[in-house]
């Protein structure tokens, strides 16, 4: 896949534990060489490039501080792992990704004891996490087992998953050793990644001011309030620079945010959480796509992609064509063409999806008619009762969603749609085989779980002009409906 002696340094690493015995001064070397293998690879394969080129320095710390895979790292959703396969043994694999017999695009559980949770779908990280670290705390108790850690690493837009939040709230009321990571590349708090908050990190986490806060609780828990003048005023100062309050107030030390991409800051930060117990909760901000110019400054085009050009980032295949200069249409663009046609004729149509605006054909759409248009997050099941809700008023939903998603609020639409026999229609792309993304996002179970719901009409077009009339008769249907 590469010329032998391109990469010298990570051509050394044969797993993780390779990892750990590299000099300090030698992690940046790996970052620079990770990344740029990462981009070259991709680019003949295809697959997921931005999210990893993200977490290239926190793949190689984590790795190098903690004692994977006996300390389970549990990546959410699984777009940002390709470093972490890359460090864990399959480096000279990556020219089969997500080909047939070739790597998973996701962590798989089969393909590598570092891939300690097959995922696929966004979110389950945390309470994912939290059960290996509470079967390691149980292990402990018995004297079956040495000491580990559970990390979960979740992005910034999966934390809108109701799923996340529970885990949260379920993990604060224990005392199981699980860190949770949240990577920000929104940028959105960018102007407290520093000096200061990346110092504050260190001396936060270190043991030295955890040691010191022990004592002094015990200490001054004995005089009446003045354990409680203290504690606010420590949750006051760290107030006024991160914004962590929410993790704190659910039980969690919330450390951050600091730059995910200072080497130095971030294995300190791990080394200083590794040795503390109870949730840890770490806020990292990466930038998504850094370190290649056209995914930096395009992440939402370079989120998943095909073969490139990994100078140029130019895309090396095009969509087979029907007529000459003209791209035979996807169901997903006769979707998207379709509801902006029907949302200019009723204006009671309003377009649904939790976070797939670009993947379910809405682009369009939502710059047409912003104020019809909402994207709920990765949220499936409450994007289903949001419909039912709207129907209930007389408006008209229509809910753009993969097929493997609306698993997801399989509750919300037989208790919240169908026994109510409300208009809302499904538009249910990725419907069948979906290849390169394997088994976790193939619509192989829709048409199974969507017969037995009563009241529920599907249907599934045999080509695009049937596509655009089935749709029309799902919106006009007075009961809930799917169109594959």
């Amino acid at each position: 896949m590469t010329e032998s002696g391109q990469f010298p340094l990570l051509e050394q690493i044969n797993d993780a534990a390779d990892v750990r015995q590299l000099d300090h001064d030698q992690l940046d070397q790996l970052a620079d060489e990770l990344r740029a293998f990462l981009i070259q690879s991709v680019g003949q394969t295809g697959g997921h490039l931005a999210s990893g080129l993200g977490t290239v320095e926190l793949t190689i710390a984590l790795h190098h501080v903690f004692n994977t895979p006996t300390d389970c790292l549990v990546w959410d959703v699984g777009h940002q792992s390709y470093p972490h396969k890359i460090l864990t043994g399959r480096r000279e694999r990556m020219g089969s990704l997500r080909l047939l017999g070739g790597l998973a695009g996701f962590p798989k559980r089969d393909e590598s004891p570092y891939d300690t949770f097959g995922v696929g779908h966004s979110s389950t990280s945390i309470s994912a996490a939290l059960g290996m670290a509470i079967a390691a705390r149980h292990a402990e108790d018995e004297g079956e087992g040495e000491s580990k850690k559970a990390v979960a690493i979740i992005g910034d837009g999966a934390m809108t998953a109701g799923m996340a939040f529970e885990a949260l709230n379920h993990a604060g009321s224990l005392d199981a050793n699980l860190l949770v990571i949240l990577n920000d590349n929104d940028m959105s708090i960018s102007p407290n990644v520093g000096g200061l908050s990346n110092y504050l990190a260190r001396v936060l986490s270190s043991k030295l001011y955890v040691t010191a806060k022990e004592g002094s609780k015990k200490v001054l828990s004995q005089i009446p309030n003045m354990w409680e003048i203290a504690k606010r005023a420590e949750e006051h100062v760290k107030g006024m620079v991160v914004p962590g309050t929410l993790f704190e107030e659910l039980g969690f030390n919330y450390i951050g945010p600091i730059d995910g991409h200072n080497m130095d800051t971030l294995v300190k930060t791990l080394q200083n959480l590794k040795s503390l117990k109870g949730p840890q909760f770490l806020h990292i901000v990466t930038k998504k796509g850094k370190g290649f110019k056209p995914a930096e400054e395009n992440p939402c085009a370079f989120h998943g992609v095909g073969a490139y050009d990994p100078d140029t980032g130019e895309a090396l295949s095009r969509p087979t064509t029907g007529k000459p200069g003209q791209q035979t249409p996807t169901y997903t663009r006769v979707f998207g063409d379709w509801i902006c046609d029907m949302a200019a004729k009723d204006p009671q149509l309003m377009g649904i999806t939790p976070a797939m605006r670009e993947g379910s054909g809405m682009v369009e759409f939502s710059e047409q008619y912003p104020d019809r248009y909402f994207d709920v997050g990765i949220a499936e099941q409450h994007s289903v009762t949001l419909a039912a809700g709207m129907a209930c008023e007389n408006l008209k939903p229509v809910v753009a969603i993969y097929s493997t998603f609306l698993q997801r609020a399989y509750d919300q639409l037989i208790h919240d749609v169908a026994l109510q026999n409300l208009p809302v229609m499904f538009a249910i792309d990725r419907a069948g085989l979906v290849g390169p993304d394997g088994p976790t996002h193939a619509g192989t179970f829709d048409l199974s779980y969507l017969r037995c719901v009563p009241n529920m009409v599907v249907m599934a077009p045999a080509d695009e002009a049937e596509c655009r009339k089935m749709l029309t008769t799902g919106f006009e249907h007075n009961g809930p409906s799917a169109v594959r």
